[in-house]
């Protein structure tokens, strides 16, 4: 009975470890991959969730979602942005068509940011985006 229980609980954590979020083989993702739907919602339950936009600053100011705060995904290294000093706070990466928010996602993720998610790109954000 012990070594079923045993086995069906190292069985699960298998599951739950190759499971990180649809990283790579070797490639442990601590950020969640949602949509934008889901971002939206998020952004609306949580007045003070950092939206971050990883793109360049031209590509920025021809059009991003309202409230984002800029932070160019080459920008992000070895320490903790100044533009994101709270480790805690829920963080909605987002760039072009979603290649730049999994790496800037991945990034702070290993800098100790526990709670980050992904949701792709501004191409798929139907919602509207405001210039400047």
């Amino acid at each position: 009975m012990k070594r079923s229980i045993v086995s069906a609980l190292l069985i699960a954590a298998l599951f739950i470890g190759c499971a990180a979020e649809g990283g790579r083989e070797g490639e442990e993702r601590m950020y969640r991959k949602i949509t934008a739907a889901q971002a939206k919602e998020r952004m609306e339950q949580n007045p003070y969730a950092v939206v971050l936009d990883v793109r360049t600053r031209q590509e920025y100011e021809a059009g991003h979602i309202a409230g984002a705060v800029l932070l160019p995904l080459e920008t992000i290294g070895e320490n903790p942005p100044e533009q994101l000093p709270d480790k805690d706070a829920e963080i909605l990466v987002y760039c072009r068509t979603g290649n730049r928010s999994a790496k800037a996602a991945n990034k702070l993720a290993a800098l100790g940011y526990a709670n980050v998610s992904d949701f792709g790109g501004i191409a798929d954000w139907p919602y509207g985006t405001v210039k400047g």
